[in-house]
């Protein structure tokens, strides 16, 4: 018996060439900037989504052992944030980074979260410290 093919592999695959085309490494890591004794490399977030779907069916006029009618259809969506930029000048490499405004609080709270963790750390060292002396 012959194994059926659904177009729906054949959708999904031709959707993925595009993105494919679209997104590569110089997408995330940009062409090199030079200026001078300066070079400086744009890096980038890219981000994408992908929906396909598809059916078949019976037709009332379809002829006994034939293929059922399909239909299907695909989508894909991309983002692409700038994050920084790599500055090469000589022996000295920099990143400088591109700073955003938050989206929200929550967004807020992670960029926070290290600098808060730091002085929560260094509070607790000195509470030790200060017990360590008040113990001897």
């Amino acid at each position: 018996m012959e194994e059926k093919k659904y177009p729906v592999s054949d959708l999904m695959k031709e959707t993925m060439d595009k993105i494919k085309a679209m997104v590569d490494v110089n997408t995330v890591v940009g062409e090199p900037i030079r200026a001078g004794e300066v070079t400086i490399i744009p890096i980038s977030k890219v981000s994408f989504g992908l929906g396909v779907g598809g059916t078949d069916f019976a037709t009332k006029a379809q002829q006994p052992g034939a293929n059922n009618s399909f239909g299907g259809g695909g989508g894909a969506g991309m983002n692409i944030d700038p994050v920084s930029f790599l500055v090469i000048r000589g022996n000295d490499v920099r990143i400088l980074p591109v700073l955003s405004p938050s989206d929200g609080a929550v967004d807020r709270l992670v960029e926070l979260l290290p600098q808060v963790l730091d002085k929560v750390t260094d509070f607790l060292d000195k509470q030790k410290e200060k017990k360590d002396i008040q113990d001897f």
